[in-house]
């Protein structure tokens, strides 16, 4: 595939459903991201600690730590990676409450891969866009 719309982007999946990490994995990998995959939420945080990730894809389930808790815990951070939530509630208190924590996309299971992988290419190329704004402003 020539157009990699996800080269060299790293991309942490948080999901304790392993067939639908690897699905996802999967997809990321093919639009050319390098993934990493964890399946509760403390390894979530801690991998985003160790790993630096340009985006995370957050399950709202998991065990040990929900994907609400993970959320709050990284974009209190300064420079936090984009986060996409998935979950298969759909529960407008749900989606509230994940944006009022700053979550940058929220999507309803299941979610068609590519449109997964054209969501977090738009909030990427997005935040590409406001760091040169930004960097151009300094």
């Amino acid at each position: 595939m020539s157009n990699q719309r996800l080269k060299d982007k790293k991309i942490l999946i948080v999901d304790d459903d392993e067939d639908i990490l690897s699905s996802i994995d999967l997809a990321m990998r093919a639009e050319g991201a390098i993934t990493q995959g964890v399946t509760d939420g403390n390894s979530a945080v801690s991998a985003s600690h160790s790993g630096n990730p340009d985006a995370i894809i957050l399950d709202m389930m998991l065990p040990k730590r929900s994907g609400f808790l993970v959320l709050e815990k990284l974009k209190e951070e300064v420079d936090a990676p984009i986060i996409v939530m998935i979950t298969a509630n759909e529960g407008k208190r749900h989606m509230a409450y994940a944006q009022a924590l700053g979550v940058d996309a929220y999507l309803v299971k299941p979610v068609p891969l590519h449109r997964l992988v054209d969501t977090l290419v738009d909030l990427l190329e997005q935040n590409d866009a406001d760091q040169k704004t930004q960097a151009a402003e300094a």
